[in-house]
């Protein structure tokens, strides 16, 4: 079922065809589940032909009118003369691009990490294991 055969029918014969097509679909699932189905692929066809059916509808209900015909050509614009290109390839083919020089970004010196204790190997820890905290207390 094409788009263009669903525009040219009426609502009623839509809405009958949509009925339809989803009566198939319950019907293509039912066997599915029950595992009749042999072709599952058309339980696909049925849900594309139901979207087909809707928005043809939808359209028709929106007022939304379908150019079925290709546009005619429509004349390229006219280039204008001694303004700037606009875009990279209107460059003249044996004209270099001047060059821009290029600035350097200042180069930041990596941070060391402030604070806190950084973990090492597992036999660190267990080295460290017998040690117990000591409260600010004790510290002081």
């Amino acid at each position: 079922m094409k788009v263009a055969e669903l525009r040219v029918l009426e609502e009623d014969e839509l809405n009958g065809r949509l009925r339809t097509a989803r009566r198939e679909l319950y019907e293509l699932r039912f066997k599915h589940a029950v595992g009749q189905l042999e072709n599952w692929s058309q339980i696909a066809k049925a849900r594309h032909d139901i979207a087909r059916i809707m928005t043809v509808l939808g359209e028709r209900e929106l007022g939304i009118e379908v150019v079925t015909e290709a546009p005619e050509e429509i004349p390229a614009p006219v280039k204008k003369s001694g303004s700037k290109p606009e875009f990279v390839d209107e460059e003249e083919e044996g004209k270099e691009p001047a060059a821009e020089p290029v600035m350097e970004a200042p180069v930041e010196e990596p941070t060391k990490p402030s604070g806190g204790r950084v973990r090492g190997m597992a036999s660190d820890r267990k080295a460290s294991a017998g040690r117990t905290r000591k409260s600010k207390e004790e510290k002081s």
